[in-house]
């Protein structure tokens, strides 16, 4: 299966209003001021998907910071408050990124303009990664090389899609593919817990899940292996490692839909004690890229 490779630099539109970059920080004094509208009730925004910021993304807490400063053209801007300024004015002259402006606010302006206490006291807005940047022939490894994918197929929990990137990241997959009612990964909830790589990992999402897993196989040679629990599912270390393979996990309740069902060439069960039935698909999706993946890990 593929080793991990670190995606190219995605592009970003630059629509950002000009600002003076890191060295000077840029002080926000009242909630209103337009500088900053973009960051304004981020919560109540993030409920109402991603069309409240066409294009954009809200990211949290350091590490997620740390991870958008990596691609040049992605942070607009990085709203801290006043005990991070030191840390993020550091850590965006260090970055690949170092002309990001930065932005400060006391805490009870900063929390008034999120609509929450925000304990981390760091955000930053992004430009989100161009779709036609993110094709199946673009991102997919090319055919004379193993392939190790991770398939989504309705995984809506905010939780969960966060932790899938996590483990594609863990276990070197080359790309992550995600049905069209798959919750979405720059979600500032999912991109947390993710810890940043649902930037890093390339991903694609589909628009009709039949015609994108029919492309895998018959364009890509991708060899569909599903996650199921049902009496007609194999022991998962049965199934021989193929050279290029996709790993498809359903949600936790629902499963596999029968789209993928029918498109897969086995169904893979992990053996587990009498008694359970089913895991995490975060926990079940490890176990299973332990087995598929042969990306360098140490």
């Amino acid at each position: 299966m593929g080793v991990y490779r670190r995606p190219t630099k995605p592009e970003h539109p630059r629509r950002w209003v000009a600002m003076e970059p890191a060295s000077t920080p840029t002080r926000i004094n009242e909630a209103d001021d337009p500088r900053i509208s973009e960051y304004r009730n981020v919560r109540d925004r993030d409920l109402r998907g991603a069309g409240s910021r066409p294009g954009l993304f809200i990211g949290e807490a350091p590490l997620i910071v740390q991870a958008m400063l990596e691609f040049p053209g992605m942070t607009r801007s990085v709203f801290v408050s006043d005990s991070q300024v030191d840390r993020m004015m550091a850590m965006i002259k260090s970055s690949a990124s170092p002309g990001t402006p930065l932005l400060v606010a006391g805490p009870d302006v900063m929390n008034e303009i999120a609509g929450f206490d925000l304990h981390r006291g760091v955000l930053a807005l992004g430009n989100r990664p161009d779709p036609a940047t993110r094709t199946l022939d673009r991102i997919m490894p090319p055919l004379d090389r193993p392939a190790s994918i991770l398939l989504c197929d309705g995984i809506n929990n905010i939780d969960n899609i966060g932790l899938l990137f996590r483990n594609a990241a863990a276990f070197g997959i080359d790309a992550v593919i995600l049905s069209p009612d798959c919750h979405d990964p720059l979600y500032r909830k999912s991109l947390r817990v993710s810890i940043g790589h649902a930037l890093r990992i390339p991903f694609h999402r589909s628009e009709n899940w039949l015609e994108t897993l029919e492309t895998l196989r018959e364009h890509h040679r991708i060899e569909l292996i599903g996650t199921a629990v049902t009496e007609d599912a194999v022991h998962l270390d049965s199934i021989e490692e193929p050279e290029r393979v996709g790993l498809v996990m359903g949600s936790e309740f629902e499963g596999l839909g029968a789209v993928s069902i029918d498109a897969c060439s086995h169904l893979a069960r992990i053996p587990m004690t009498a008694g359970t039935d089913s895991l995490n698909v975060g926990v079940a999706a490890a176990v299973c890229l332990h087995k598929f993946s042969r990306a360098d890990r140490v």
